[in-house]
């Protein structure tokens, strides 16, 4: 056993517990509380698991649940950001990159190199894994405020035109899940829990 790799793997693995502390915008289903990125991160990997067959391409299942169990342990450093705040998404790029070399630094060279890789990957947005782990990423909080009777679209008054421009990513990664996305989102204006732009101006 090599214990100086085996310390510098329990650092890493004593820092991230902090994501279990970092609280998104988002609350849980049909809930009031707010998701910290321990859970969102695990309640996405299970949906690849149960979602894979829908890929656009064919995909490395492994490398998508990587991806989506580490893609926002740089919010440790850097914080959670909200989808539709698109000033501070831009501003924070630096910072994240900064936290991935941290964060995954505190690993073995080795596997630092492989983490960050990863999360440069996902990042990138290029890969068909990427792709697909982005485009659910992008489904699960778009189901909380479905359950939630609108959620973060309420809270914060985003309009059908803005959540259908950013969640159109979906398609690239599952354009099974996009078509799904899409009559879900017209149903939940049918219902009045997403509005469109014009009908914000009038409240």
């Amino acid at each position: 056993m090599r214990l100086d790799l085996l310390l510098k793997q329990m650092s890493f693995i004593h820092e991230i517990d902090k994501l279990k502390y970092v609280f998104r915008k988002s609350k849980l289903f049909s809930s009031d509380r707010h998701e910290n990125d321990a859970e969102h991160s695990w309640h996405l990997a299970v949906m690849a698991i149960v979602l894979a067959e829908h890929a656009n391409e064919p995909i490395d299942i492994l490398k998508v649940l990587k991806m989506l169990l580490i893609h926002d342990i740089v919010e440790i450093d850097a914080g959670d950001v909200f989808l539709f705040d698109s000033v501070v998404r831009q501003n924070n790029a630096v910072a994240e990159a900064k936290a991935a070399e941290r964060i995954f630094g505190l690993l073995p060279e080795a596997q630092a190199a492989e983490l960050i890789a990863i999360w440069e990957e996902f990042e990138a947005a290029e890969t068909a894994e990427s792709l697909f782990a982005r485009a659910i990423d992008n489904l699960e909080p778009l189901l909380q405020n479905v359950s939630n009777g609108g959620g973060t679209w309420e809270e914060f008054s985003v309009s059908y035109e803005k959540v259908i421009d950013k969640k159109s990513v979906i398609k690239h990664g599952s354009r099974a899940l996009w078509d799904f996305t899409e009559k879900l989102l017209q149903e939940s204006h049918k219902n009045g829990i997403l509005k469109k732009e014009e009908e914000l101006r009038t409240i």
